[in-house]
């Protein structure tokens, strides 16, 4: 099937100088309507005159950021800025300084055009200015962007309808990032654990945690205990005690670390994604879930990298017919907004009381609005279509262009997850790509080429990819 991405905009004046005065004659010949009008009439066709000038502004927008790559912005600049600004975090150097997108493309300062590969790291599956993401920012931004979590608001409710609905979850709890879902993950587990042992007279309970090799779970201090590459561990140690590490589908391995009335709660991703792109079996998935149901423990599926579509279905867990206790998601969610959420069954959430966790920023009604158009389109047969037979495409493409190169031991992933794994560092490939025009991202060891496009990609974009892979492979000496 072709790809799913949005159609161009319409057709909106393309002179710069022409713009403001479309618009200006526009409002003008709204205000000269409503002057006369009753109240009530005038009330209703402001309304709609708003939501008219919103479109248009929004179109207009969109046209500016596709038509016109110089943007003023100076890359020596950005970068001068953020070396004496901000903290030094990331290890960037000088890489492009990106302005504007669309689709799976992206340009920078200087009009170079790329083909994006790792949309944000898995998190703009829609590409970049999306007509129908953008439109519903545009009008949520313009109503109400936040109030808290003291009250109410239409968007968050509608999407967590839409997430009960479709997966095993009966509740939904709203938060910022990937990490944080995780955060609020082992709370929510350990919360469920206390809850049981006192209902049982007990005084104590289990409180450990599970998680596997190569395994990836956030960088704050709770989820950092649970991720296994050393060197985001080590300059923080000692962590909090009390967590082990047991062996990516190996049951054996788990089940030695898997302990009735010490392991509150075993944490797996259905796809490793930062760790090297490895799929888990059903086999390995299905014994966790009966080592989670002898022992007591709460299976949590963190599907922040693999979920909402990323491998063809839904959630990534739903290609072989296991249920968690939690899930958590994030990145992709609300299509390029910060967003997190945890997903519980009935039993965890019974758990929780008011007061226990909460976030100030959470759910909010311009995230939620976005998440809701985002999922709105993800959730279809003919989306996951495209992902379904896009990933196909990709890794057959790549092995086949790769068939030759005897520094290539692998091609795996799982959808529009997918790793090529080498027999040396993928840091160089990556810089070659890059000046090629696509942009690609590392994983495992720094020996993995990770691909993540928008899942609107189309297929003459994966076959321009596979191209421009098997050309830098080629170029890398």
């Amino acid at each position: 099937p072709h790809s799913s991405a949005p159609a161009d905009i319409r057709a909106v004046p393309t002179s710069p100088a022409a713009q403001p005065h479309a618009m200006a004659s526009a409002l003008h010949a709204s205000a000269v309507c409503l002057a006369s009008a009753p109240n009530a009439l005038r009330r209703r066709a402001a309304t709609r005159s708003t939501s008219r000038s919103v479109a248009r502004r929004a179109r207009v927008c969109r046209a500016e950021a596709i038509a016109d790559p110089a943007t003023g912005v100076d890359a020596e600049t950005v970068w001068k800025d953020e070396s004496e600004c901000i903290l030094g975090t990331y290890g960037r150097g000088p890489t492009p300084v990106f302005t504007h997108g669309k689709g799976c493309v992206i340009w920078d300062t200087e009009g170079r055009e790329y083909l994006d590969f790792t949309a944000g790291i898995a998190v703009n599956c829609l590409g970049h200015s999306d007509p129908d993401w953008v439109a519903a920012v545009t009008e949520q931004a313009g109503k109400l962007c936040h109030v808290s979590n003291l009250y109410h608001t239409a968007p968050g409710a509608s999407l967590a309808r839409k997430l009960t609905n479709d997966c095993f979850a009966d509740r939904v709890f709203y938060c910022n990032s990937g990490a944080e879902a995780n955060e609020g993950a082992i709370k929510f587990a350990r919360k469920l654990q206390k809850t049981k042992a006192e209902a049982n007279g007990e005084t104590k309970w289990a409180t450990e945690t599970v998680s596997f090799s190569n395994c990836f779970h956030g960088r704050t201090l709770g989820a950092l205990n649970l991720t296994w590459k050393e060197a985001y561990r080590k300059p923080f140690e000692p962590l909090s005690p009390g967590h082990t590490f047991a062996t990516y589908g190996d049951l054996d391995s788990a089940k030695a670390a898997i302990v009735k009335g010490k392991t509150a709660a075993v944490f797996v991703e259905p796809v490793q994604g930062e760790g090297g792109v490895f799929p888990a079996d059903e086999t390995f998935l299905k014994g966790l879930r009966e080592l989670c149901d002898e022992t007591g423990a709460v299976l949590v599926f963190d599907e922040v990298q693999c979920g909402l579509g990323r491998t063809g279905y839904l959630w990534g867990h739903q290609s072989v017919n296991v249920e968690p206790d939690i899930m958590t998601v994030a990145k992709p969610l609300a299509g390029g907004l910060p967003i997190g959420a945890v997903l519980v069954t009935e039993t965890v959430a019974n758990a929780m009381s008011p007061g226990d966790h909460g976030s100030t920023f959470a759910g909010g009604p311009l995230v939620c609005h976005a998440a809701n158009a985002v999922y709105d389109k993800v959730n279809t047969p003919a989306f996951m279509a495209n992902v379904v037979a896009r990933g196909e495409q990709l890794r057959s493409g790549l092995r086949e262009a790769l068939k030759s190169d005897a520094r290539v031991v692998e091609v795996r992933g799982s959808g529009l997850l997918v790793g090529v794994q080498l027999n040396v560092q993928a840091g160089p490939l990556v810089g070659i790509c890059r000046d090629l025009g696509l942009l690609v991202i590392t994983a495992g060891a720094g020996d993995v080429l990770r691909l993540l496009p928008p899942l609107v990609v189309s297929e003459s974009e994966v076959d321009k990819a596979v191209a421009i892979i098997a050309e830098a492979m080629g170029k890398m000496e």
